[in-house]
């Protein structure tokens, strides 16, 4: 079950928290009860295949509302790819989250939640086409399009800030056709945010079966647990304690994290690594919360300047500023220090970062200056092509181009211009 982040008194399943995205007052879900992984569970963890690890992780949000069979199949199409744990620079790995579809960590949550929704549609008669709607600043919608593409039942709406998305992002937002449809949106990411919210309490819309695949739905949010159990699970025989760096924008990567730690997962402490967009490091020095105006930079998917789900880790540590202290440190990076730390590393140990795994890794390397005897894990969110121009610029080196963006950059892209809600609301009533 799952609760209103706003109101308390509201609870659903996971089906309902699934396809409805947001609360009815406007407010995240949020599980209601987090329990704590078992005796059992640690004992035969080393024996666990990853689709098994993955079952007993996810299936306490479940509720057996997807048999076990059925959610086993779910599983082992969302994890179909390779999460490799990178040694790149003393007591320091990178997890690579990059190697699935899209090339973006962002595949994991758009896969299973794309197979639970077709799993509910096609064993639950739901008649009505339903429309996901998301808010990206690069990387989110790529990864919904593709998860969702030809799903059946299923039209996507992918809003995306106009010039704030890397080509490479662009391309895969714009060029699949069938059920996707990309909006061009004169503005900021946080602009896209607000306005996929405000049509599910929009009146006007009510008769529209909307749901949003940003981390604002649960089961876009959830799946992220896996990748720190896979990382602990990579490193347990180095040091069963890690630290682990985050490059963050909206923050759901993180609060997945978080919540892996509070099943009982051993994480030692957490690093949240921003770009300019720093209104949780300004938090985390004062224990106030301002939204702030975005700021654009070459770490795009990061450039958030009100993360949506800081509030879900606000919840986790019930508002205690202390006890929240104890456990996550954040820093802010120019982007001047990014393209240095790309450079350095790769003139360290030939790895190539992409942008917002350099701000990570620049993040866990401040940490570890205080803290030399602990091993360290930041998530490497995106493959180095993705953010081509930076990358190569930064090393004055060409990088191979996989196979997947070539067959991209041979399509046309299809994309509608808006510039207010009022366009997006035509654009909606008119499907």
């Amino acid at each position: 079950m799952f609760l209103s982040l706003g109101n308390n008194k509201e609870s659903v399943s996971f089906k309902e928290a699934l396809f409805k995205g947001l609360a009815s007052d406007k407010s995240l879900y949020y599980p209601v009860e987090v329990r704590k992984l078992g005796n059992d569970f640690w004992k035969n963890f080393k024996k666990m295949d990853t689709f098994s690890l993955a079952y007993n992780v996810l299936k306490g949000y479940i509720n057996n509302e997807i048999p076990k069979e059925n959610l086993f199949d779910i599983i082992r199409k969302t994890l179909d790819f390779k999460f490799p744990t990178v040694l790149v620079d003393k007591n320091i790995y990178s997890l690579e989250l990059f190697h699935g579809p899209t090339m973006a960590f962002k595949d994991v949550g758009a896969k299973f939640m794309s197979a639970c929704m077709d799993y509910f549609i096609k064993n639950q008669n739901l008649n009505q086409k339903i429309t996901v709607i998301v808010a990206t600043s690069g990387d989110t919608g790529g990864a919904v399009a593709n998860g969702f593409l030809d799903v059946e039942g299923v039209d996507v709406v992918i809003l995306y800030p106009k010039g704030k998305v890397s080509k490479i992002q662009e391309l895969q937002l714009t060029t699949l056709g069938n059920n996707i449809s990309a909006l061009e949106v004169d503005g900021y990411f946080d602009k896209c945010q607000e306005m996929v919210k405000k049509t599910f309490v929009d009146k006007d819309l009510n008769e529209k079966l909307l749901t949003s695949a940003n981390s604002i739905n649960v089961a876009r949010w959830i799946p992220q647990i896996l990748y720190y159990f896979i990382a602990y699970r990579n490193l347990k025989k180095n040091n069963p304690n890690l630290v682990v760096s985050v490059p963050s924008g909206n923050f759901g990567n993180l609060c997945a994290g978080m919540l892996a730690k509070k099943m009982g997962l051993p994480i030692n402490h957490f690093i949240a690594s921003t770009n300019e967009n720093d209104t949780v490091p300004k938090f985390m020095k004062t224990g106030e919360y301002k939204k702030q105006k975005t700021i654009s930079t070459l770490t795009n998917a990061m450039d958030v300047g009100d993360p949506s789900n800081f509030i879900r880790i606000l919840n986790l540590y019930n508002d205690d500023f202390k006890k929240l202290k104890k456990e996550l440190t954040a820093y802010k990076f120019s982007d001047k220090e990014t393209i240095l730390g790309i450079k350095r590393l790769y003139e360290k140990s030939k790895y190539v970062l992409d942008p917002h795994g350099a701000t990570a890794y620049l993040g866990l390397k401040k940490y570890l200056l205080n803290n030399p005897k602990e091993i360290g894990v930041f998530l490497e969110t995106a493959h180095p092509v993705k953010f081509l121009d930076t990358v190569e610029n930064a090393l004055n080196m060409k990088i191979n181009i996989p196979k997947n963006i070539l067959k991209l950059k041979k399509k046309n892209k299809s994309k509608i211009g808006i510039k207010d809600y009022e366009q997006l609301k035509n654009f909606l009533l008119s499907r």
